[in-house]
């Protein structure tokens, strides 16, 4: 019985070794055919340095870029009631409570520059409000105070009736950042065109 084990345990071993110099065999061929392919290829001196591992980018913020789109389209809303906020004089015109009428006259008369515009022409009314609201965060981010708004007078409309001009209006209105608006003099786009005058950064307007 004990020679039996000692037998099997001396086949085992051959077996195990005849693998591996199988094995070590397969090895040195694979090393021949790889020199054989690269031929004189020289390899590169090792120069200590390490290359970082390339920095992955920033990812794009959807979720937040969604939840912005969501809160716009809550903040100003079609079904405000902004009629009595909106002084009727020759041009409509708007100011935030607590400011004077000069406001609105100097608006008027152009005593700020214009600094940025926005075109709303050919806009779908969901397509305006969203557009309007990502102009006015803009403007605010790089501290612009007069800024011009051309929605139309809906000539081109169905009855042709001026829709987003309406409508710009009340969502002007519900904007804290806007502080007037005023409808264009007549060589600046009359009633297809509105004058808007924002918060400054800590300043009184």
């Amino acid at each position: 019985m004990l020679q039996r084990e000692l037998q099997e345990q001396r086949l085992a071993a051959e077996a195990a070794e005849r693998e591996a110099r199988q094995r070590a065999e397969e090895a040195r061929r694979a090393a021949v055919e790889f020199r054989a392919l690269v031929g004189g290829v020289v390899p590169l001196k090792d120069t200590g340095r390490i290359d970082p591992s390339p920095v992955a980018p920033a990812p794009l913020p959807y979720k937040r870029w969604e939840d912005e789109s969501e809160v716009l389209r809550e903040s100003i809303s079609d079904d405000y009631g902004a009629d009595w906020l909106i002084d009727t004089d020759d041009t409509l015109s708007y100011r935030r409570t607590g400011l004077g009428q000069d406001i609105v006259r100097k608006l008027r008369r152009g005593q700020w520059t214009v600094q940025a515009q926005l075109d709303l022409h050919g806009h779908r009314v969901e397509e305006a409000r969203e557009a309007l609201g990502e102009f006015l965060r803009a403007c605010v981010r790089q501290e612009m105070r007069c800024v011009r708004i051309i929605h139309g007078k809906g000539l081109g409309s169905k009855n042709r009736t001026p829709i987003l001009k309406e409508k710009v209006r009340r969502w002007l209105v519900q904007k804290e950042e806007v502080l007037a608006f005023v409808e264009a003099r007549a060589n600046d786009g009359g009633s297809g065109v509105v004058l808007v005058l924002l918060r400054g950064p800590d300043r009184p307007a």
